[in-house]
């Protein structure tokens, strides 16, 4: 499928303002479904397999669909060095706010997990009830400091606080690793205290996922005790969860409007 050229949203103050770049489907069916929204994770983009997957689904079932590429990624001018959760934080409840109107879906992939659980709590705070459900892959949450910073090294901690910042080899590649994500994303730890999105919540998880292992689910889950949460394990998947696994990307959308206490796709 060809994909469209995005358009771009001004995000922040005189002092920090961003363009965005976006690509929203406006929906085709009824006006009542709920718009779904991708919120994609670190060092990521919106043209991934899994946003491209959702977005064939979204057309196919007439849904609004919404998907943007946070600053310094993908087709998102700026430096992603200077960038942290919190610009990305802010980018999401922008774009979100201002794009879409009326019920909304957050899909949240690794770090985009996180994101989506912060802009829940935001919404929660505004006394917003549009969030009516959130798809979590692999949800990354606290990783700056979980699944990062706590695993380090010393001398690794030692270039990034005296460098400002690290780069990390993976077998996705090299990337920074900057004193300002890790210090900025303690402002926005989500652990150690109860979390209350307020909606139903579906978790899909590798068993074979290793930056994201599979047990920090089953933490975060321990963090939400008021909401319905469903955990879905795949036992030979990793982090990627892409192309191999694409029923399992759409199959938290069908089971939630069979019935079953689940009302995702009816919102």
């Amino acid at each position: 499928m060809t994909e469209s050229k995005p358009q771009f949203l001004s995000v922040g103050g005189p002092e920090s303002q961003r363009l965005i770049a976006y690509r929203f489907r406006p929906a085709q069916g009824p006006q009542t479904l709920s718009t779904v929204v991708w919120l994609g994770g670190f060092r990521s983009d919106m043209l991934s397999t899994k946003a491209s997957v959702l977005d064939d689904w979204a057309q196919k079932s007439g849904r609004a669909f919404l998907r943007f590429d946070y600053s310094g990624n993908g087709e998102s001018p700026g430096d992603f060095t200077q960038a942290c959760l919190s610009h990305w934080l802010e980018e999401a409840l922008e774009i979100i706010e201002t794009l879409t109107k009326g019920p909304v879906l957050l899909v949240g992939s690794s770090m985009g997990g996180w994101i989506a659980l912060l802009v829940a709590r935001a919404l929660r705070q505004k006394g917003s009830d549009r969030l009516k459900g959130l798809v979590l892959i692999a949800p990354a949450v606290d990783f700056t400091e979980e699944l990062m910073w706590d695993l380090f090294p010393d001398a690794v901690k030692d270039a990034i606080l005296t460098q400002g910042f690290y780069m990390h080899q993976s077998e996705y590649g090299a990337y920074p690793i900057t004193r300002l994500l890790i210090e900025d994303g303690r402002k926005h730890r989500l652990f150690g205290a109860d979390i209350h999105p307020n909606c139903p919540v579906h978790i899909l998880q590798g068993m074979q996922d290793d930056p994201v292992p599979w047990r920090h689910a089953l933490r975060l889950i321990d963090h939400l005790p008021q909401d319905e949460v469903v955990l879905t394990l795949i036992k030979d998947g990793d982090h990627r969860l892409d192309a191999r696994y694409g029923f399992h990307i759409e199959e938290p959308f069908r089971s939630f409007s069979v019935g079953g206490g689940y009302t995702l796709a009816l919102a």
